[in-house]
């Protein structure tokens, strides 16, 4: 295949004007915000909502601005759901270090000892991986100042200071092998929630922050391994294929589902209030998307917000 050809802004603005039919009443604001956001991340991010399929063209008057603030209101999204994961994963990092400490003391050697951790056969190149992984977010010289002042100070890094420097897909995989007995003490810290359901929705939102971190589309998010049937999505009565849930398993959604069990009520509140917000703006500002198209991409299911309504 031929290489993508390079095209000046002003060219880039003729292609979409002329042979893509995109209405474009000013030039500069486009040409300023590609400036600002790239073709790439704006038109080829966002353009299929706006097209008609057949042709390739956009649909009858959709405007440059119209996709813009479609982008702009995935990028309030990434920051809407980065917002509370992160307050996820700053609880898991506290338990986790928490409890693992209880059993096995605060010397660094307790956790990347493999022995402490559910080290079968199954589990051992990941463990060893993980314990790798670990050693070298504290070696030194080190990024991290508290990592630095610990070790030179004490010599001694306690995990309740390393997991502060470790991703959440770090602590996603500490957490999946753990011995069975912390994972429990930690799941206990959630409502209806036992440690294996846990590790589905902390994998899940580890997925999500990736993408959040990294600028990535977010209302069409997908991953490939589900999260489990809950019972909000049977109190909201999620449609069934093949006898399994249509949405809400490996969307957007299912992190929303995954945030109603590992946030407290008052913060989920604030939460759905704030995308609620969302998603009346970028319907009001982009008249060529439907609530329906809207709702279908990002896996929401038309009665989403009664999810408040039911118990966990």
């Amino acid at each position: 295949m031929a290489n993508k050809t390079f095209y000046t802004y002003d060219e880039q603005i003729e292609k979409l004007e002329k042979e893509k039919q995109l209405i474009i009443s000013d030039s500069e604001f486009a040409k300023t915000t590609l400036q600002k956001l790239s073709y790439f991340s704006l038109i080829g991010g966002y353009k299929d909502l706006f097209k008609h399929k057949p042709s390739g063209n956009y649909l009858h008057g959709v405007t440059f601005e119209e996709i813009t603030a479609f982008y702009y209101f995935d990028e309030e999204l990434r920051t809407l759901f980065l917002k509370y994961i992160l307050h996820v994963e700053r609880q898991l990092k506290s338990m986790l270090s928490y409890y693992f400490c209880e059993k096995y003391g605060e010397q660094q050697t307790a956790y990347l000892t493999a022995a402490n951790y559910n080290y079968t056969r199954r589990n051992q190149s990941k463990i060893n991986h993980l314990i790798t992984t670990l050693s070298k977010t504290i070696a030194l010289p080190n990024n991290y100042s508290y990592i630095t002042h610990h070790a030179t100070v004490y010599g001694n890094v306690p995990l309740w200071v390393a997991t502060n420097a470790l991703t959440f897909g770090q602590i996603s995989k500490m957490y999946q092998y753990t011995t069975s007995d912390i994972r429990t003490k930690v799941s206990l810290n959630f409502a209806n929630m036992s440690e294996v359901q846990l590790h589905q929705l902390i994998r899940i939102l580890a997925s999500c922050r990736n993408v959040c971190a990294h600028n990535e589309r977010l209302y069409s998010f997908q991953v490939n391994e589900a999260i489990p049937d809950t019972v909000l999505h049977s109190k909201l009565q999620i449609p069934q294929k093949n006898g399994q849930y249509a949405i809400g398993k490996k969307d957007l959604f299912a992190v929303v589902i995954a945030l109603r069990y590992l946030i407290d009520n008052q913060e989920f509140k604030q939460f759905k209030a704030e995308l609620k917000r969302l998603i009346h703006s970028v319907l009001k500002n982009c008249p060529h998307i439907s609530q329906e198209l809207l709702f279908s991409k990002m896996g929401f299911s038309e009665n989403w917000e009664k999810i408040v309504c039911y118990k966990k």
